[in-house]
């Protein structure tokens, strides 16, 4: 199937070249090869359009807790965790990570990623208001980063992330659009102004992601969905004056599959046709993937859960043209290791073969970044063969 489909782009290209305007529609519905519609196979564009990029996306990876550190309380116990060392600036290592190499992203495409997402936190390193000036010891220091991806011809993923985060007094700003949204929407516009701008004549493959895993529990659901809808909406207009027609990352509601699929989430209206995409994560069931209760998954019942959730997605999104990442998945690294491959492989396969790429979770404990190794046996190679196009039963080992 994914053969030929990689043909009918081939195909695509040629016609295109050749000045002709026809192009053959595809009568299988909710499968990879019509994911690419017949509308979008006729345009002329002069680079990819959103579902395109996406299709071509197989493996990805997050470059977690690294530009994403912050003096934050990650624990809730109200206290900051790690402080940077007096007289320093928060920087990449505070969190336990390595400094970033672009031997890390040679070692990665090698092993068949071709995508990353770069999680960023800006809030550590921004002047005061109204400018809200970006460090440029910092700005410059993710270019680098960027940079590194970019020249092994990645799909790079760049946001704003723990700025959304849970411990406003520590820093977290994003949130407080529930009491204050004319100064929150100030801020982040004037926030995603700069980054725009700095990265507006960047390669096509650069996509800018609106948020990460942000919500409003604490008020009737309608006005919460509203203000995220809004924030998204901000997104676009403000990337836009820099950007017209680069491909966008929008946060579905705490980036939640079940609450993203609510009719209450809205995607933003764009100037630019088919280059918006939904950003969800992946952490079902939460006691396998994030918390210590549940060391085993792998249940009939427990897959029929995930093949649900991803129906789910494909229904409401692509079966309506809207692309779809999974920009967040994983396990705990202490659960069972067959279970945790097993878990991988199945969300990946199940994903790619309607047209989601995943983009695994990384803190710094799966991919060792000194030696450029992978710490759990079958991992890599499972996800390898799920983006395969191979029509296999993914099965989970002894």
């Amino acid at each position: 199937m994914l053969k030929k489909l990689s043909l009918l782009l081939s195909c695509m290209l040629l016609i295109s070249l050749a000045g002709c305007a026809e192009a053959n529609q595809n009568p299988d519905s909710g499968t990879a090869e019509t994911y690419l519609s017949a509308e979008n196979q006729n345009q002329k564009q002069t680079q990819e359009n959103a579902l395109e990029a996406v299709y071509h996306m197989k493996i990805g990876w997050n470059l977690g807790d690294t530009l994403d550190v912050c003096a934050a309380d990650r624990d809730g116990d109200g206290l900051v965790n790690e402080h940077p060392a007096e007289g320093e600036e928060v920087d990449e290592t505070l969190w336990g990570n390595v400094m970033t190499t672009p031997e890390l992203f040679e070692h990665l495409k090698a092993d068949g990623i071709n995508a990353v997402r770069i999680p960023v936190t800006w809030r550590d390193h921004l002047g005061e208001a109204p400018d809200y000036q970006i460090n440029p010891e910092w700005l410059s220091r993710v270019h680098e980063v960027v940079d590194y991806a970019l020249a092994q011809d990645m799909y790079v993923l760049l946001n704003i992330h723990h700025d959304g985060g849970g411990d406003p007094q520590f820093g977290a700003w994003i949130r407080n659009a529930a009491s204050d949204y004319p100064g929150t929407a100030e801020k982040y516009t004037v926030l995603w102004t700069q980054i725009a701008e700095s990265f507006a004549d960047y390669p096509e493959k650069l996509i800018f992601e609106s948020m990460n895993e942000v919500g409003f529990d604490h008020m009737a659901q309608p006005r919460a969905y509203e203000i995220l809808n809004n924030l998204n909406q901000l997104f676009v207009k403000t990337v836009r004056k820099s950007n017209p027609d680069r491909n966008l990352l929008i946060a579905g509601y705490w980036t939640d599959v079940e609450q993203t699929c609510n009719n209450l989430f809205k995607m933003p209206e764009d100037s630019e046709k088919d280059r918006l995409i939904v950003s969800v994560h992946y952490y079902t069931p939460w006691q396998f993937c994030v918390s210590t209760q549940q060391k085993t998954w792998g249940s009939p019942g427990e897959v029929r859960v995930m093949q649900a959730n991803i129906r789910k997605l494909k229904e409401t999104f692509i079966d309506q043209n809207i692309p779809v990442i999974i920009g967040e998945y994983g396990t705990m690294k202490n659960n069972d290791t067959a279970s945790r491959v097993y878990f991988c492989e199945m969300l990946t396969k199940e994903c790619y073969e309607v047209g989601i790429p995943c983009y695994f979770w990384d803190n710094g404990e799966e991919y060792d970044r000194i030696n450029f190794q992978w710490r759990t046996p079958g991992l890599i190679e499972a996800l390898q063969h799920a983006v395969s196009g191979e029509n296999y039963e993914v099965t989970k080992s002894d």
